[in-house]
């Protein structure tokens, strides 16, 4: 199946945001997206770059990055406000936390960017355009800004897509629109090439992406190294790199899976579980770490997302106890009979192993310490499916691992 892969950017990310945060505490005020104005360092000590900047003040010719004292200079009438990092992170969160109406697949890219891997799941929205306008409209009527998309096969043609004209657009870069559409931009259009790679070029007689694209790369690398072969393959439109959506967080293990297909049945959601927690008490023996907080999250079908924790009586990193646990929240989410999409286990509240406090008479939990052992060090010797419990046999499920596989 050909990926497809969205890029989400915000227009005007912070004055946008800025000039809603404004209209919310004050609903009388200007709204400074109309006005000439920008966002910039503290304007009372006039010094520091412009962040962003409005429509009007684009007029005038002010850039990004550009000094306060010259942008004055340009434009004696620009307002000028200070950052508030702050505000603007509780918008990016909401931003992206409403993209995962659209996919499970999502690398944010930065505040007010993202990558949405599409693939699966931009029929339940239309078509391809159909699916991105849900998702324009989705972010303006609820959060009050606006997106520009670019739609392509990977990551870089979707990133330079989402570039083309501004603000409010959908653009596509497919592989057979590149020669249209990329090839004849400037140099320095191309992502990832900087100020002195585009001098190094242009001395080179390249002025264009297509040049780029055509030239062999064997002339490229004694000029500019692994980056000319990287570049080439950027202006060929070659890029296999996924959408990685952010690491878990460090003070915690998690595993999830996306299903490829709608599950209905609670037998295959606990194997699921099952598959999900042997993986986590590896992780976490394996790190000689404990937990004494576990949640579960169920995302169905059509993406609305439970979870639900429980605080443990004792910290454990065993496999069986936390799948029971897991087993025990997953019962009070479910209503037994929405298609599941999306399964997740996350353990956190860790401690140190070599500090567990036992009881010389729980001789169960030391019977479970040893069966773990002696089941991770087989593992290690000899891989993760040499040894399984029984009910995964005959299944699609890696007992250990959390890809769902076809084997």
């Amino acid at each position: 199946m050909e990926r497809l892969i969205y890029h989400i950017d915000v227009n005007n990310a912070f004055l946008s945001w800025e000039a809603l945060q404004r209209l919310q505490e004050d609903p009388t005020s200007i709204d400074i997206r109309t006005i000439p104005s920008a966002i910039c360092g503290d304007p009372q000590k006039r010094h520091g770059i412009i962040l962003a900047k409005s429509p009007l003040a684009k007029q005038y010719h002010i850039s990004t990055a550009e000094t306060i004292q010259s942008a004055l200079k340009k434009c004696p009438q620009l307002q000028l406000y200070p950052s508030r990092y702050h505000v603007y992170q509780e918008f990016s969160q909401k931003f992206h936390t409403l993209l995962t109406h659209y996919t499970d697949c999502i690398e944010p890219f930065s505040i007010d960017e993202a990558f949405l891997d599409m693939t699966t799941s931009y029929h339940l929205f239309g078509n391809k355009i159909t699916a991105a306008q849900s998702i324009q409209t989705a972010i303006y009527e609820t959060l009050g800004f606006t997106v520009n998309i670019g739609i392509s096969t990977n990551k870089v043609l979707a990133k330079m897509a989402s570039d083309f004209e501004k603000p409010f657009k959908i653009h596509t870069l497919f592989p057979d629109e590149i020669a249209e559409k990329l090839w004849p931009l400037p140099i320095e259009r191309l992502l990832f090439a900087g100020k002195s790679t585009c001098k190094k070029l242009t001395m080179l007689g390249i002025s264009t992406i297509g040049d780029l694209a055509n030239t062999e790369p064997s002339y490229l690398i004694p000029h500019l190294g692994k980056n000319g072969m990287q570049l080439y393959q950027y202006a060929n439109g070659i890029d296999a790199s996924p959408v990685q959506p952010e690491r878990p967080d460090a003070k915690g293990y998690s595993n999830s899976i996306t299903i490829d297909h709608d599950v209905t049945d609670t037998r295959e959601a606990k194997q699921i579980l099952l598959s999900l927690c042997e993986t986590i008490g590896f992780r976490l023996r394996k790190d000689e770490k404990t937990a004494t907080c576990l949640s579960v999250k169920v995302k169905d079908c059509f993406f609305k997302t439970k979870s639900k924790q429980c605080t443990l009586a004792e910290a454990t990193n065993h496999s069986q106890k936390l799948y029971e646990l897991a087993c025990s929240l997953f019962d009070t989410l479910w209503d037994h009979h929405t298609p599941i999409r999306l399964l997740s286990v996350h353990a956190t509240k860790l401690s140190d192993t070599s500090y567990q406090q036992l009881s010389l008479f729980d001789n169960e939990q030391s019977h479970h310490n040893n069966l773990d052992q002696a089941l991770d060090q087989i593992r290690n010797k000899y891989g993760s499916d040499s040894i399984m419990r029984a009910s995964f046999l005959n299944t699609t499920y890696d007992p250990i691992v959390k890809r769902h596989t076809n084997k």
